[in-house]
C-alpha cells in the first residue's frame, strides 16, 4: 500500500521551535488535504492509514465504509477549497461560519472507543466520519483564525511541491511544508549557485 501522509518524515502539527498547533485537527486535516490532493480517488484503506496515525482506533475504522470514505473525501476536498486554500479571510471566515452551521453541535466531552475524555463538537459520537471531521477540523480552524487574526497557511515553495502546511504562529512566514523540503531547496540552490547557474 503507498504512504500517504508525510513523505518527508516531519510532524504536520509541529513546527520546530514553535510547539504544536491547537488541537489535533489541524494537523489531521493538513494530511488528509494533501493525500487527497495527491489522489483525489483515494483509496478507503489509505485514509484508514492516515486515520490510524492521527488516534483512530481500529474499532472506530470498522465504521469506515466505501461510502463513508467518499463523503469523507467530499468533505476534505472542500474544506480545502472553502478554506485552505482561500486567500481572503472574510471568505474563509464565511466559509467556516456556514461548515460549522451545517454539520457542529454544542460542544461537549466524550469518552469512547477506549479514548479518554477528548472535546467532540459533531452532533453526536454516531455522526458520520465526514460531519465529524469537518467539525473538528472547521472549529480548529475557525480557532485559528479568531486567535491570530488569519489562518496562517500556505502551499509549500519547494519546486514540484503542492503540499499544503498550516503555520504555527507568530514569526517568519513559513515557506515549506516540512523541513526536509527547505533543506532540499536549499541544498539545491547552493548547488546551483556553486556550478555558476
Amino acid at each position: 500500500m503507498e504512504q500517504y501522509g508525510d513523505p518527508h518524515g516531519d510532524s504536520p502539527g509541529l513546527r520546530p521551535g514553535r510547539g504544536p498547533l491547537p488541537a489535533g485537527a489541524g494537523g489531521r486535516l493538513i494530511d488528509l488535504a494533501n493525500a487527497v490532493r495527491e489522489d483525489p480517488a483515494l483509496p478507503r484503506d489509505a485514509m484508514a492509514a492516515l486515520l490510524a496515525r492521527h488516534g483512530e482506533t481500529e474499532r472506530e475504522l470498522r465504521g469506515l465504509t466505501g461510502g463513508e470514505a467518499a463523503a469523507l473525501r467530499r468533505a476534505v476536498a472542500q474544506l480545502t477549497e472553502r478554506v485552505l486554500t482561500e486567500t481572503d479571510t472574510d471568505r474563509a471566515a464565511e466559509a467556516l461560519n456556514a461548515l460549522l452551521e451545517r454539520c457542529a453541535a454544542r460542544p461537549r466531552l466524550s469518552r469512547h472507543g477506549g479514548h479518554p475524555w477528548h472535546l467532540h463538537v459533531d452532533r453526536s459520537d454516531d455522526a458520520s466520519w465526514a460531519d465529524w471531521f469537518t467539525a473538528a477540523a472547521a472549529l480548529a480552524l475557525a480557532q485559528l483564525l479568531s486567535e491570530r487574526r488569519g489562518i496562517a497557511r500556505g502551499e509549500c515553495a519547494a519546486p514540484g511541491c503542492r503540499r499544503l502546511f498550516l503555520g504555527g504562529g507568530p514569526g517568519a512566514r513559513r515557506r515549506y511544508c516540512s523541513r526536509a523540503s527547505a533543506t532540499r531547496t536549499r541544498v539545491a540552490e547552493h548547488r546551483r549557485r556553486q556550478h555558476g547557474g
